[in-house]
């Protein structure tokens, strides 16, 4: 199943994406009787995915299609999947290739990682702002795989992180590369992430929430870096230096995992972003698989006055 947030008659609202468009999920709870949450971090925080997932599975699928209130495509308006994740949590140079364009080794015992705030936070056709800010020079974008996690949970073992993931989404994940070089990396010598991720509009997600039995092996999948319709990087999951199992678990036992919570799992190469760029993110798979692109355009502040 595949889940997005659309923006409808002043709301952003959760729906079931079908062949045709995007099905509020208020429209199913109407015509079954049931009483899911209608916007996305409430379904996600409460489990309800799950039994949302099944139902779907169950007969669900076929009721979509033939239901009367799907927003057709030409009209959806994506917003982003939720606003308020409590935590964003990225994973620094998780692909060899990726290291070696800054100069540095993958992490090999413990993954590089960072935390973004959640005010960093857009969706999909959102504009990606280059602050204004006269040291940042130097902008990339990152596809990623992004891991959405669908429980409250400590301790997980690799064999059963699925178990609480609620599903995988397309992520851009921005850095001020200009400030990051200006640092170089020596043992004890911190690399100003905090202030290099944390810009405005420097996180989007989504637009669609893919279940995880969507997914026949996430090893498999190809994450695409894509600057104004052409490819620039890819890479595929098994790659990785810390896989998905790995990353999920590991920090299930750190700082451990709330519902609702995104990993961003590292980009096969990121790529220098100006004004009137546009970047996406692309991720395909076995059989014909892909998610819905991720597609942002850019504007500098810099040259934007009115902004």
């Amino acid at each position: 199943m595949r889940l997005a947030t659309i923006k409808c008659k002043g709301r952003e609202v959760a729906g079931v994406v079908t062949g045709k468009g995007i099905l509020p999920v208020a429209a199913i709870n109407a015509a079954e009787g049931t009483a899911w949450n209608e916007t996305m971090l409430p379904l996600i925080r409460s489990g309800q995915i799950r039994e949302l997932t099944q139902w779907y599975r169950d007969g669900g699928r076929e009721r979509c299609e033939d239901d009367p209130g799907v927003v057709p495509f030409g009209e959806v308006v994506y917003a982003p999947l939720y606003r308020d994740p409590k935590r964003i949590f990225g994973i620094g140079l998780n692909y060899v290739d990726h290291a070696g364009d800054i100069g540095d080794a993958a992490p090999q015992g413990f993954p590089g990682s960072f935390f973004k705030m959640a005010d960093t936070l857009i969706g999909y056709g959102d504009e990606i702002m280059l602050p204004r800010l006269k040291e940042a020079c130097g902008t990339t974008a990152e596809a990623e795989l992004g891991i959405i996690l669908g429980r409250d949970c400590r301790d997980v073992s690799e064999e059963n992180w699925l178990d609480v993931v609620a599903g995988f989404t397309t992520v851009l994940d921005m850095t001020e590369e200009s400030i990051l070089k200006g640092n170089p990396f020596v043992e004890g010598n911190p690399r100003y992430l905090t202030i290099v991720k944390n810009f405005p509009t420097f996180f989007s997600f989504g637009p669609q929430l893919v279940t995880p039995d969507e997914v026949e092996d996430v090893l498999k999948l190809e994450v695409q870096s894509v600057r104004n319709g052409e490819v620039y990087a890819k890479n595929v999951v098994a790659n990785m230096t810390h896989r998905p199992a790995r990353l999920v678990s590991l920090h299930s036992s750190i700082q451990g995992w709330y519902a609702g919570d995104v990993l961003s799992t590292g980009t096969p190469r990121a790529f220098g972003i100006a004004d009137g760029d546009v970047a996406e993110c692309r991720i395909v798979g076995p059989g014909g698989f892909q998610m819905e692109p991720l597609v942002n355009p850019v504007i500098d502040l810099k040259n934007r006055e009115d902004k």
